[in-house]
């Protein structure tokens, strides 16, 4: 090969580890496990709902085991973002990954509906290590590539996805409903193990993490509570307004939550089958989307995508409410849009806003609230679709997404994200 032959190979060669020399270490680790479990975990989520049901659930019984198990992930991530800072990130994540293999078994074996809350509890008490997994994520980015690295969390998780509802759909035309989705869930147990496995050779970030004390941690709930509110006051205005924007966008996909597949399925008679090609649509957007929409908040800035994908959320819902097969589909398509867009352009303008040492109070009080809000979503739109009407819970999110819309256009201002 000649020297001019050469130079182009080692230019690309050397473009592809300035773009995405970042993947190593902590992050690298993470995304493996996110792509295990992201699989394993999607596959029982096509026809969880349709699962519920036949166990004896109505809407509203689904709505009532989410919000329950909202509600268990509400009360611990005020302590566990406590915890994160105090303890250190690594034994909070691997430790919690394990416990939640075992909240699946209720899944697997549970003989009425009912049986289903109690591993949904144990499950949403896992989510303790949530403040852990965004602030280890935010310790291993580097700035100027905090858009990108969030998108490609985005992209791996769809790229995981993507064959999910497929399976999940072949599964069930081979074994039928109770069957395949037991099945499935013996498959999340073993996905939430090879994690918890990858998950223990993390690298600790915090500095100098204190020795975890049992005894200790019950009793500081309190003082968790006090300083992951009070941390509100040591960061950026725009971090706080970020935080009531997330708590609105949490309580509006609340609403449909419970009720999404039972509308598709019931209401639109779209059928079993087709319903899983619609839920191969929206990982396969974001695939398409992850890395151009990084590239784009890296460069355009956070506030415009966040405002995109609140106007396209608005569609979503007017294309939704009447669907066909064909119209579904495209909503579908534009949901994966706009989650590629708000969440990455809002943990990575929040990532620089908020300095390290705060992240996991920061991200354990925002987590509690936007649970809480989720929850109470989930139970008014089970309950609407049950007693009201099936297309309400849909039409409310249209006015309900121009609020935050509305915020970050008049009280976002870029210029305040500082070097963190």
């Amino acid at each position: 090969m000649s020297e001019e032959e050469g130079k182009p190979r080692r230019n690309l060669v050397q473009r592809l580890r300035d773009e995405f020399g970042f993947i190593q270490g902590n992050f690298l680790i993470m995304i493996l496990s996110w792509l295990i479990l992201d699989l394993f975990t999607e596959l029982p989520g096509t026809y969880y709902a349709l699962y519920v049901e036949a166990l004896g659930a109505t809407a509203t019984g689904i709505g009532l085991i989410g919000a329950v198990q909202t509600i268990a992930a509400a009360a611990v991530q005020i302590p566990g973002g406590y915890f994160t800072d105090k303890y250190g990130r690594k034994w909070l994540i691997t430790t919690m990954t394990f416990i939640a293999a075992f909240a699946r078994l209720f899944y697997v074996y549970a003989p009425s509906w009912e049986w289903i809350m109690v591993g949904a509890v144990i499950a949403g008490v896992c989510r303790i290590y949530q403040p852990a997994l965004n602030a280890i994520v935010s310790d291993s980015l580097p700035k100027e590539k905090r858009g990108m690295g969030f998108s490609l969390i985005n992209l791996i998780a769809s790229v995981s996805t993507t064959p999910a509802p497929l399976l999940a759909g072949y599964l069930f035309t081979l074994c039928g409903l109770v069957p395949s989705m037991r099945l499935m869930y013996k498959l999340v147990i073993f996905g939430f193990l090879i994690a918890g496995l990858l998950r223990t050779r993390l690298t600790e970030t915090v500095e100098t993490p204190e020795e975890v004390n049992l005894g200790e941690m019950m009793s500081s709930y309190p003082v968790s509570m006090r300083e992951s509110i009070d941390v509100w006051k040591l960061v950026q205005r725009a971090a706080f307004v970020l935080f009531l924007v997330d708590v609105i966008m949490s309580f509006t996909s609340g609403l449909f939550q419970p009720i999404l597949t039972l509308y598709i399925v019931k209401d639109l008679a779209i059928t079993e089958l087709q319903l899983s090609y619609i839920m191969t649509a929206l990982p396969a957007s974001m695939i398409i989307l992850a890395i151009p929409s990084g590239k784009l908040i890296d460069v355009v800035g956070k506030k415009k995508p966040i405002m995109a994908a609140f106007i396209l959320w608005a569609i979503v819902i007017a294309l939704f409410v009447n669907g066909d097969f064909l119209r579904v589909l495209i909503a579908m398509m534009l949901v994966g849009a706009l989650m590629v867009l708000s969440n990455s352009a809002i943990s990575s303008l929040q990532t620089g806003l908020v300095p390290k040492e705060h992240r996991g109070k920061v991200n354990g009080s925002q987590g509690f609230f936007r649970l809480i809000a989720s929850s109470m979503g989930q139970l008014s739109g089970g309950w609407l679709y049950d007693n009201v009407s099936h297309e309400v819970p849909f039409l409310i999110q249209i006015g309900l997404v121009m609020i935050p819309l509305l915020m970050v256009y008049f009280w976002i201002d870029e210029n305040e994200e500082t070097l963190y």
